[in-house]
């Protein structure tokens, strides 16, 4: 709960900092709101909408009313899909207003001493240190190895947790070694005629707990003709600290990636994640007031594409035979691939390019399915509530491989496809990993 002089001091920043401008741009035309999950799934609020958020940000820089429990709320419900972005006549960048207005808040409260240690111990502690991120995602590999995850789960021991975080337990990827975390490549050449030198985004959870997806991805590369960089150097896009009211620490996290990848000499930088993605493509508004560090972020974000573009533009489809035993597949979007990064066609023309896979879309694919970062795990009802609604769509289509671009979509689709008794009929892949089985 915030004190009146904590009120205060945000309502004084909202009108210092917040982009009137930005604010302005909202017509109100309501174009957003059949595309925003939270507007629709509170039985259409329109405090819940984009339209009514930016009213509220904006009433708050006027003075109009006060930045209390209420208004922090509706704040923290939004998922930040920024569906509405693609959507809006006026271009208004919402997803830059909810970023700079949670850093506001988060940096004039005063949080209880455990939210404080714990969000220190987070985004202080952990993801800027890509060897502390191989220590802790190595716990989980041992917990998996030893035979304390058979023991938990045949005791009933899981029973303790929410059903959620019980359920997702079980969907979580078999970690790699901490040898196989710590021994990565730093350079790989081209497995046919070479036609860009490429550098390699290769993430923090992406390159841990996801690590079989960043071979694939890699291999994939080599085989559609790159020579590939991945510098030693890189660590944390900051999407987490930037979702979560922390800019001061993405900005530092941005500085870093910029200046270990800036002097390649590469043709593109690669991601594989949509949150990481879209995250990198907006270094230069992160970092637009910053006079040192803004055109070396422009010329960074340049450079960013997804591997399904990458692929799709060097004709991989075409030159490689994609090939696997006949199946029903359909793709779920990555709300930041296709909001943020603009890629949503590049995925389905793969997708559609494997012999014996029919490929069936989805209704609403473009609706997120509610993992958003952590948001899955701090506001689970309605994180629950939306991948409901999203696996009736996902069943409608008879899919039994539900292909997905991100770490955390693809963790929530598991989790959908496990919930409803599914799993042994439904899978979830990630699009790169499908695609290095069909080459096979």
């Amino acid at each position: 709960m915030t004190t009146l002089m904590e009120r205060e001091k945000i309502q004084q920043q909202f009108k210092a900092q917040m982009n009137e401008d930005e604010l302005l741009n909202c017509m109100r035309c309501g174009f957003c709101l059949p595309t925003c999950p939270t507007y629709i799934e509170s039985g259409y609020k329109e405090s819940h909408s984009p339209r009514g958020r930016i009213a509220l940000m904006k009433a708050v820089v006027d003075g109009l009313i006060e930045p209390d429990e209420d208004f922090e709320r509706t704040l923290e419900l939004c998922l930040g899909c920024r569906a509405c972005e693609p959507v809006c006549p006026s271009g208004v960048n919402y997803g830059h207003l909810l970023e700079d207005a949670r850093d506001i808040i988060n940096q004039n409260k005063k949080h209880s001493l455990p939210v404080r240690a714990l969000r220190k111990t987070v985004f202080q502690g952990l993801f800027p240190h890509p060897n502390r991120m191989r220590g802790a995602v190595g716990l989980l590999g041992f917990y998996q190895r030893s035979g304390l995850q058979a023991f938990a789960q045949k005791i009933g021991y899981l029973g303790l947790l929410p059903e959620q975080l019980a359920t997702m337990e079980k969907v979580l990827p078999k970690v790699p070694t901490r040898k196989e975390m710590k021994n990565r490549p730093e350079h790989l050449p081209a497995m046919a005629e070479k036609v860009h030198r490429v550098a390699f985004f290769s993430g923090c959870l992406m390159d841990t707990m996801f690590l079989k997806t960043n071979d694939a991805t890699m291999k994939l590369l080599q085989l559609a003709g790159c020579e590939i960089v991945i510098p030693r150097e890189q660590t944390c896009c900051g999407a987490l600290h930037g979702h979560s009211g922390e800019k001061g620490g993405a900005k530092e996290l941005a500085k870093r990636n910029i200046a270990a990848f800036e002097e390649l000499e590469v043709d593109y930088i690669i991601t594989n994640a949509g949150g990481c993605g879209a995250f990198l493509v907006d270094y230069d508004h992160l970092l637009k007031d910053d006079l040192d560090w803004k055109d070396r972020a422009k010329a960074f974000k340049e450079k960013i594409k997804d591997i399904s573009e990458i692929l799709v533009a060097v004709d991989f489809h075409k030159k490689v035979k994609l090939e696997l035993p006949p199946q029903v597949i359909t793709y779920q979007d990555s709300c930041h691939l296709r909001n943020v990064m603009k890629t949503a066609s590049a995925p389905r023309t793969l997708l559609r390019a494997i012999q014996g896979g029919h490929y069936q879309e989805m209704k609403d694919a473009d609706r997120c399915c509610g993992s958003a970062g952590i948001y899955n795990i701090v506001e689970s009802e309605s994180s629950m509530v939306m991948l409901d609604y999203k696996m009736v769509q996902a069943k409608a289509t008879h899919a039994t491989t539900i292909v997905t671009a991100n770490p955390g979509c693809l963790l929530q689709m598991q989790l959908g496809i496990e919930r409803e008794g599914l799993s042994s009929t439904i899978r979830g892949v990630h699009i790169v990993d499908l695609l290095a089985e069909a080459v096979k």
